[in-house]
């Protein structure tokens, strides 16, 4: 992939770099502590480990159940990140937006999957010259396949079903076969297969439902799709699901390639898929850590029972649920001025005792602070570092334009670049 080099000032959230620009890599190589001074607080960090594990489980996964895999990209557009699920045997990378797609070509991704209907003919257009990126786009109904053909260029298309009261996609059979239909009979399209998309189900039992119903689409149209379609679905709550209902070969025959799409899985969370994953129904098939923490400091202890931590909305997704509060790492020798042993200021390398957050929680946030329960009288003191868990990867790393990269010593190995 063709990876900018990019370079690190003031505009930096979290990393402290008030002197002139130093390269993402030049900043990697000094290995800074991330307790050392070179950084900030709040800040959110990414575990090396965490995120190498989740890695290699969904692709072993996949491999397992004679699945594609296509990551969500969205849920981090870090090209580093994308280089690594690549590496790891992904056959594309999934996007949700034109822009997403602009920035996969720009990086050199070989192909992309575009897991929404497009209709601006700005972007059409574009989409349909790309030749060095292959790109798959979707249509759900015969007015955006019209759209797609007065676009020019050449399209791979995937139908998509849908379900009532969700987002796009074909809501009955016979829909689906009349785009793809209109699908089959465009000369410039070519139908290559059908997609759907279950996380947003609230039930496993309802996701279940969704996915024989896809089923039932797939086998209306097949009769249009080619010898080797592609049957793709599957976020990061219902995975099991999709590889058990749409794995085999279960259509006239065909060499069914199963996609999955799954984002989240990446760095996992301490929130909602924590107690969404699938592997909590099959642990036998593995487990994922929770890669990101946000590392947050106590500003304040106004009145008992209640602290003021330097972290809000802007900094921590808050659409399904609350950051979570793991450990205290005490200001111990933060707070000193002046040198000690040679050591640089405010390093706390050799003291933050480190506890857990116990009767910590967090209430709620405003732009640029979190309001603390603390239910045992001195759990926390002004200085103190809170280490806390975040609830939903996908809107935590569209508030980091670089997040450092730690090792278990909290060693700063990597910065990631995102692109949103």
């Amino acid at each position: 992939m063709k990876i900018p080099e990019e370079y690190l000032d003031w505009r930096a959230k979290g990393v402290w770099q008030p002197g002139p620009p130093v390269t993402l890599t030049e900043f990697a190589a000094a290995r800074h502590n991330l307790f050392g001074g070179a950084f900030t607080w709040p800040v959110m960090v990414a575990r090396r480990t965490a995120i190498d594990h989740n890695v290699r489980t969904l692709a072993d996964y996949c491999e397992r159940h004679g699945a594609l895999f296509a990551p969500h990209g969205k849920t981090t557009m870090a090209p580093s990140l994308f280089q690594a699920q690549l590496d790891a045997g992904a056959w594309a990378i999934t996007v949700a937006t034109p822009n997403q797609a602009l920035a996969c070509a720009a990086l050199g991704v070989p192909r992309v999957l575009l897991a929404n209907v497009v209709v601006d003919p700005t972007a059409l257009r574009w989409l349909g010259s790309q030749q060095d990126t292959e790109i798959l786009v979707y249509a759900d109904s015969v007015a955006t396949v019209e759209r797609l053909t007065a676009a020019g260029g050449h399209f791979r298309v995937l139908l998509e079903w849908g379900y009532a009261g969700g987002r796009t996609g074909c809501r009955t059979d016979a829909e689906a076969v009349a785009v793809a239909q209109a699908v089959h009979d465009a000369p410039t399209l070519d139908l290559v297969g059908i997609s759907s998309f279950e996380g947003l189900l609230a039930t496993p039992e309802a996701a279940q439902s969704f996915l024989d119903s896809l089923v039932s689409a797939t086998k209306a149209i097949a009769h249009l799709l080619p010898a080797d379609p592609i049957v793709t679905a599957g976020g990061s709550a219902y995975f099991d699901l999709v590889t058990a209902t749409l794995g085999g070969q279960w259509l006239d025959g065909r060499q069914i390639r199963l996609v999955l799409r799954s984002g989240a899985y990446i760095s996992h969370d301490d929130g909602t898929y924590r107690h969404k994953t699938p592997f909590l129904r099959v642990p036998g098939e593995g487990a994922l850590d929770a890669a990101l923490e946000i590392w947050a400091q106590v500003l304040a202890t106004p009145e008992p029972g209640l602290a003021l931590l330097g972290m809000g909305k802007r900094e921590a997704p808050y659409d399904e649920g609350l950051p979570v509060p793991l450990r205290v790492r005490r200001a111990g020798s933060n707070a000193r001025a002046g040198r000690e042993d040679g050591e640089p200021v405010g390093s706390g390398i050799a003291d933050g005792r480190v506890e857990p957050a116990d009767g910590l929680e967090v209430l709620r946030l405003n732009d640029h602070h979190g309001h603390l329960l603390v239910r045992d009288e001195g759990a926390v003191a002004v200085g103190d570092l809170v280490c806390l868990g975040i609830s939903h990867p996908c809107t935590a790393f569209d508030k980091w334009s670089v997040i450092p990269v730690v090792e278990d010593d909290y060693t700063v190995s990597e910065l990631l670049r995102t692109y949103f």
